[in-house]
């Protein structure tokens, strides 16, 4: 089957394992590939040019504005955006094929596809984690990356629709992985609450994270995960309690001199 009027857009640094795995799942999809890459010493690199990746260094931006960047490069009529520790599930790349053989590429501006996480050695089915449908194929003409730095989404007008399959994701190695990114958002969050002006707030600080809880628990059935969903609605949970202290923390410091 000939290459679609694709470009996949790639951020990247030391990702070399994650980036074979990504590419193998869609390379062959799409006219060309671009890899923006922000510093990689591993093979990184390398295995962007075993694909016929076009590549470029940017120093880091945040994700938001790292992604503008490789969407800029961009040459091809529709984008396929992928992050390097996702891969096309054989559902999904079929779903993506027949978008195009269908004509739906002429009805829609984008697509939404759902996003599956491996955790714990198994794939996480409810709870807040999962569909988590992502907008990631999108019509290039109009299209943006908006959102905050650290969640960031395609902003586009136009009618979308949502594709069978889902997007695999492999974004925590471990538990340890998981709590290691929880101050690295956190700090981004009260940044931006810094930005709002926004005071600390008790009811938020004790509501949030029992919402957390309740609606990726029970709302959303995450105990039909096992222990891995009571795991991870309790560690979002605290996740929360912990972003909405922080503000506590820096108000306290203030008023202090510290």
């Amino acid at each position: 089957m000939a290459p679609l009027p694709l470009s996949i857009s790639i951020i990247s640094k030391n990702e070399e394992t994650n980036l074979r795995r990504c590419l193998n799942s869609a390379a062959d999809l799409a006219v060309e590939i671009v890899v923006v890459d922000s510093g990689s010493n591993d093979a990184t690199l390398a295995v962007a040019a075993e694909f016929g990746a076009s590549t470029k260094h940017q120093d880091w931006l945040g994700h938001r504005d790292q992604k503008n960047v490789a969407l800029k490069l961009c040459t091809q009529p529709w984008v396929l955006a992928l992050d390097c520790d996702e891969e096309l599930s054989p559902e999904l790349r079929k779903s993506i094929q027949d978008f195009f053989a269908k004509g739906d590429q002429e009805r829609f501006a984008g697509a939404f596809m759902a996003r599956k996480v491996w955790f714990l050695g198994r794939w996480i089915l409810h709870g807040d984690w999962y569909p988590d449908r992502k907008l990631r194929l999108f019509r290039r003409e109009g299209a943006t990356w908006g959102g905050s730095p650290e969640h960031d989404k395609i902003e586009l007008s136009g009618p979308t629709t949502i594709l069978a399959g889902d997007l695999h994701h492999f974004s925590f190695k471990d538990m340890r992985h998981y709590i290691s990114k929880i101050n690295t958002f956190s700090d981004v969050f009260l940044e931006r609450q810094k930005d709002a002006g926004a005071r600390w707030s008790l009811i938020h600080t004790l509501f949030r994270p029992w919402w957390r809880f309740f609606r990726a628990y029970f709302m959303r059935r995450g105990f039909l995960d096992g222990f891995p969903g009571f795991w991870i609605a309790t560690a979002t949970a605290f996740f929360a309690f912990v972003r909405y202290s922080r503000k506590f923390e820096h108000e306290s410091l203030e008023e202090k001199g510290a």
